[in-house]
């Protein structure tokens, strides 16, 4: 995994997310995903990209169940977009490298 991606977990989920006013896009994945891993690559080249604007974190629901659970995530892959520590997006289902960039220019100011 990328280094610029934080990896969420019920211990810092609150710090990294809720409490932070930078924009962090959020990646709810699982290893067995075919269509994660599909999207995995276009993830990757967007954090190298928007490193220092975008905060990128991924959270594997397999691991984390609890923070899926409470961020109302029933399909993989989802992307949550906050903003000030409030969700501003959400896609569910696998996004291109550009329909990635498109959802991360509108997080920025």
């Amino acid at each position: 995994m990328n280094e610029e991606i934080i990896v969420l977990t019920e211990e810092n989920y609150d710090a990294e997310v809720l409490q932070t006013p930078a924009p962090i896009v959020i990646d709810f994945y699982a290893d067995w995903c075919n269509p994660c891993k599909l999207m995995a690559p276009a993830f990757d080249e967007a954090a190298a990209e928007y490193a220092g604007r975008v905060r990128f974190a991924k959270i594997n629901v397999d691991e984390s169940k609890k923070l899926a659970i409470k961020s109302k995530v029933l399909s993989i892959p989802t992307l949550l977009f906050f903003k000030d520590g409030e969700q501003v997006d959400r896609v569910t289902g696998p996004l291109d490298a550009v329909q990635l960039k498109g959802r991360l220019e509108a997080l920025l100011p």
